[in-house]
């Protein structure tokens, strides 16, 4: 116990290892706020500039990263509109509306002090339960990730707004984008339309930089002439009894990330949705609508993309199986340092687990620090004129957007993206759909064509082992009663069981 407990508390007491961490928190704050920086490059950079460091300091720089980029793709969803990382793209949904009314500095604020709560519990639940959840984990086949898919897909109803069919026809817009390139199991170009460079696919980022960020841009051309909003920063650190006012939802969407994240191959992004359409689903009468400034729509899903990052490292550590692309990355870390991430780990070098349990915490206060500091000059952004905000805007696209792999050609697919956004968003269409759509349509197929190939592509066997086996029943269970709770049918068995009371 008393080794655990040092080993927990190395990274604190330290000074070389607190100061990696720190300075891994704060770069990767204002990496993960610039479009196209992604946290997984950053990460996969450094193990070049680490490999001749000591484990603890290359992990310790490492982890600081990951939890402050999680973070920072939140601000710039919350002052422009333009998720820094996938994972903050439902951040947007309702932090880019409180900024516009000028509550920028508090959204900013609250959602730092929920991102830290929902890393610490995600942290949390690493030391308590990893080998419980690993082992939940290795349960999944490729039919109940298929139903996973599934359920994401049904949160179109959550991302639409007010139509429904605009909605459907987004997402499906947005699997046909994510199914752009080389078939998965025959290797045929599949949406090509004969383009070489479309081989490789379309970067689900350089999609959601064209429809977020371009689209805005050019959106807000027609309110070239209005005065910013001034923004309150005089407010910055949200009072305690709003923090525990909303404290049982970031619980509840924390539990949400940490599942998702300890998935293998899903991550922030997928959490954050599921967390999001939870909290649409269990807020009654919020005071403001969803998707017009409702700060639980800002709690959820900044509560589950930071507490998906402790579920990430789950499989990492005790199976040896990424959650995300940034552990897949660490875990080459790990190899290049002569360590064997999965079941030997915890065994063979106990001390590595506890030390990255320590350090994520450590990174977490470290977020809190830098996270609420700085928030006048970031909202400030919000109160330059558009006449220099909007170039200044598409700069920051175009750098984004090329520095993924240093391709001309994406960028070209980016504008041509934001045009596409300006005209969907001109004729009432939501953005949300579609990068769902890009987000899960691959990973539909993919688990789909697993999942028939393990029956032998017999579609009778397929269908009977969604109904007996427990996982796949209890999945296959949610998605029927969600399609009810979207059908006149839910109406109808509340109106009943009104009528009995």
């Amino acid at each position: 116990m008393n080794e655990t407990f040092a080993y927990f508390m190395m990274a604190w007491f330290d000074p070389q290892l607190l100061l990696l961490t720190a300075l891994g928190t704060l770069g990767g704050i204002y990496i993960g706020a610039i479009p196209g920086l992604s946290v997984t490059m950053a990460v996969s950079i450094l193990i070049s500039f680490t490999f001749s460091w000591d484990i603890n300091n290359a992990l310790a720089l490492m982890v600081g990263i990951y939890v402050g980029g999680v973070y920072g793709g939140s601000r710039t969803a919350i002052l422009l509109n333009i998720p820094g990382a996938p994972s903050a793209v439902t951040t947007a949904f309702d932090g880019y509306p409180l900024a516009q009314k000028g509550e920028a500095g508090r959204a900013i604020g609250l959602s730092t002090v929920m991102s830290v709560i929902g890393g610490l519990i995600g942290t949390l639940v690493l030391a308590g339960t990893a080998p419980y959840l690993a082992d939940m984990a290795l349960e999944f086949a490729p039919r109940d990730y298929f139903l996973i898919a599934v359920l994401g897909l049904l949160l179109v109803s959550t991302l639409s707004g007010k139509s429904l069919a605009r909605g459907i026809f987004s997402v499906a817009l947005g699997a046909g984008i994510g199914l752009v390139g080389l078939d998965m199991v025959t290797a045929q170009p599949r949406l090509t339309m004969g383009s070489m460079q479309l081989l490789g696919g379309i970067h689900y980022v350089v999609v959601m930089i064209g429809l977020f960020g371009v689209a805005e841009a050019f959106y807000q051309l027609h309110n070239l002439n209005k005065v910013p909003v001034k923004q309150k920063v005089d407010k910055i650190i949200p009072p305690l009894n709003m923090v525990l006012k909303f404290l049982p939802l970031s619980i509840r969407t924390a539990i949400i990330g940490v599942v998702v994240g300890a998935l293998p191959g899903t991550g922030g992004d997928i959490a954050s949705l599921f967390a999001y359409d939870h909290a649409k689903r269990t807020v009654k009468n919020p005071k403001v609508p969803f998707g017009e400034g409702a700060y639980e729509g800002l709690v959820a899903p900044e509560t589950a993309n930071n507490a998906a990052v402790g579920g990430a490292y789950v499989p990492m550590l005790t199976l040896g199986m990424p959650g995300d692309a940034v552990t897949a990355v660490i875990i080459g870390a790990l190899v290049i340092h002569g360590l064997n991430p999965g079941p030997m780990l915890m065994i063979e070098s106990p001390h590595i687990f506890w030390f990255t349990v320590g350090n994520l915490a450590l990174a977490n206060i470290f977020l809190l620090i830098f996270g609420l500091t700085g928030i006048k000059v970031f909202s400030k952004v919000v109160e330059v004129p558009k006449a220099i905000l909007i170039p200044l805007i598409l700069v920051l696209c175009v750098v984004g957007t090329y520095s993924i792999n240093s391709n001309m050609t994406e960028v070209y697919w980016m504008l041509g993206f934001g045009i596409l956004g300006y005209w969907l968003k001109v004729f009432g269409f939501q953005m949300g759909p579609i990068i769902l759509g890009v987000i899960l349509g691959p990973l539909l197929d993919e688990t789909y064509r697993q999942a028939m190939s393990s029956v032998g592509d017999q579609g009778g066997q397929f269908v009977a082992a969604l109904f007996t086996n427990p996982l796949s029943l209890v999945l296959t269970s949610v998605i029927i009663l969600v399609l009810l709770g979207q059908t006149p049918a839910k109406s109808w068995v509340t109106g009943k069981l009104k009528r009995q009371a």
